[in-house]
């Protein structure tokens, strides 16, 4: 049965449109701290980014209480608030996205976002690159379960207009290989973000792009 042409790519954003992990890293531990919690190492931290904030700490501190987990929460988005207001937030894009981005919306391909971020943080983070409107759809942790779970990947391709055989989801995590399975979807991975190739395909990735050449050659199949 031949596959229908991609018509439809969603991204990922923080580990594969932006590479936002000292912040997120100094922001959870200054969370930790406002709850007096030894904060995890970096590199757990790492690990679960693309997760919805207390799916995360679920993770990254099962031996909390739920209100010791609550007051990290707070104080996460307190943290990552102040370090956008102050202006020390660094989330660049991954060089060359941004063109990889526009020469997929002139082609007439339907670009969306589904992420762990807050709608706050995810507006803020595309306004400051200057490609917001390149996005028809942006789907967050606000408003849906966490990864894996499917629904904020279903969302995005109704409000898309695309089912799930015209779409392509884009990330650099198992989290997101799991949930575009899930949608019916077909998986790419980075290899530039957060979790290892093998470790992508293995969670159903149909392949791993290590440039945004390779990932425009995977996403047009």
């Amino acid at each position: 049965m031949t596959r229908a042409v991609t018509s439809c790519v969603i991204f990922d954003c923080d580990g594969t449109l932006v590479d936002g992990q000292a912040s997120i890293c100094e922001a959870m531990e200054a969370a930790f701290a406002s709850a007096g919690l030894t904060a995890p190492h970096r590199n757990a931290i790492r690990r679960i980014v693309g997760l919805s904030l207390p799916q995360a700490l679920r993770d990254l501190a099962p031996d909390a209480s739920d209100d010791q987990r609550a007051i990290v929460v707070e104080g996460y988005k307190t943290a990552f608030r102040t370090a956008r207001m102050e202006g020390r937030l660094h989330e660049p894009l991954f060089d060359g996205m941004g063109d990889l981005l526009r020469r997929l919306h002139a082609r007439g391909i339907t670009l969306g976002v589904a992420t762990g971020k807050s709608d706050r943080g995810l507006s803020s983070c595309l306004k400051t690159h200057g490609i917001a409107d390149l996005f028809v759809t942006l789907q967050t942790a606000d408003r849906h379960p966490s990864k894996p779970d499917p629904t904020m990947l279903e969302a995005a391709l109704s409000e898309a207009g695309a089912t799930a055989d015209q779409a392509v989801m884009v990330g650099d995590t198992s989290f997101d290989m799991e949930m575009a399975r899930a949608a019916g979807v077909r998986a790419i991975g980075v290899s530039w973000g957060y979790h290892a190739p093998a470790e992508l395909l293995e969670y159903g990735a149909c392949g791993v792009a290590d440039t945004m050449a390779e990932l425009e050659a995977l996403i047009d199949g």
